[in-house]
């Protein structure tokens, strides 16, 4: 049971600075708390951890333009934060993680400023049937945290430039482009500030957990391993990491995600694997390639290590069975 609520309010603008933020306030999260952080970054593009950055953005472009690329933790999809959106954070004991509570925080924050927001699914908040927020969760240990965006007033046409997701995700979305399915909550409140929304996010947090937050100062945080995590998060490896001379390559979409997958095979053996995918559970690329790595590279050898690792059962195990399946291998 929560028993205490803690508040960190970032000051950097910094993607890198930000997201070590977020690392460390999780690993030093105390029992029955739970942490609302808020922060907002400049002209970023923010990729899930699995995913293959020269697919889903224009890097050049962003880079030419004075952007940056950062990687999160988290699964999920791309997005971009510029000075319109307010990034959130919930970091809370996995005992008491609880997204239904989480999310409430923010549509009861909209309430506040007389807007009628609904949940969709498990990872978007809505008006009127366009998001204005996305969510992407992360657990390590007895910790988990659940981040989101609140859509103020971002520049959708950069948003568009920047970001390139693939056809087969905007069929599934049912629309032309990302921008014709995103939603400023200024388009309904004029002059309507991220300021403004942070004083809401601060009441509705107090309000739904029934307790009184405490501000946490900066100095909670150790400088020496958040300059490390900052290095980590601007460095090529972390951003970019490899790209195979692969021999074998397929991609599909799902319903609960798109995945690329390439594999290096050498004298008739996988040598490598590289797993891209947009999937909320940021476990499945890493979990993927560790099944498929040092497998002989035949259909029958790679659908029996992928149903060795999820089952033949699930969704997942099927669904990546029934892929290979379709291949010509």
């Amino acid at each position: 049971m929560i028993q205490r609520l803690g508040i960190f309010v970032g000051g950097s603008l910094d993607p890198y600075h930000n997201l070590a933020v977020e690392q460390l306030l999780m690993e030093g999260l105390p029992d029955r708390c739970c942490l609302l952080y808020l922060w907002q970054n400049q002209n970023t593009v923010v990729i899930g951890r699995n995913q293959n950055p020269w697919r889903e953005c224009r890097t050049q472009l962003l880079e030419q333009e004075g952007g940056r690329l950062a990687r999160r933790l988290s699964g999920g999809g791309a997005v971009y934060h510029d000075l319109g959106n307010l990034n959130y954070t919930f970091l809370v004991p996995m005992g008491d993680y609880d997204v239904e509570r989480q999310l409430s925080v923010v549509v009861e924050a909209c309430a506040g400023l007389g807007l009628s927001a609904v949940r969709s699914g498990r990872n978007d908040v809505l008006l009127e049937g366009k998001k204005f927020s996305g969510n992407a969760f992360y657990q390590k240990g007895a910790r988990a945290y659940h981040h989101g965006t609140l859509m103020v007033d971002v520049d959708k046409e950069k948003l568009g430039r920047y970001l390139a997701p693939s056809k087969a995700k905007l069929e599934a979305k049912g629309v032309a482009s990302v921008r014709s399915r995103v939603v400023n909550l200024s388009e309904y409140l004029p002059g309507l500030t991220c300021g403004e929304m942070k004083e809401q996010m601060i009441r509705a947090f107090s309000r739904v957990y029934r307790l009184e937050p405490e501000f946490l100062s900066p100095s909670v945080l150790d400088p020496g391993a958040l300059e490390a995590l900052e290095a980590r998060n601007g460095s090529w490896e972390w951003l970019f990491g490899i790209r195979l001379p692969f021999t074998f390559s397929c991609e599909r979409r799902f319903p609960w995600g798109e995945i690329q997958l390439q594999l290096q095979v050498d004298r008739g053996q996988v040598v490598r694997a590289k797993v891209y995918s947009d999937a909320m559970d940021w476990s499945l690329s890493p979990r993927l390639e560790g099944s498929l790595t040092g497998l002989s590279f035949t259909k029958e050898a790679l659908t029996a290590g992928i149903l060795r690792e999820f089952g033949g059962d699930g969704e997942l195990g099927r669904d990546l069975s029934c892929m290979l399946a379709e291949e010509e291998i």
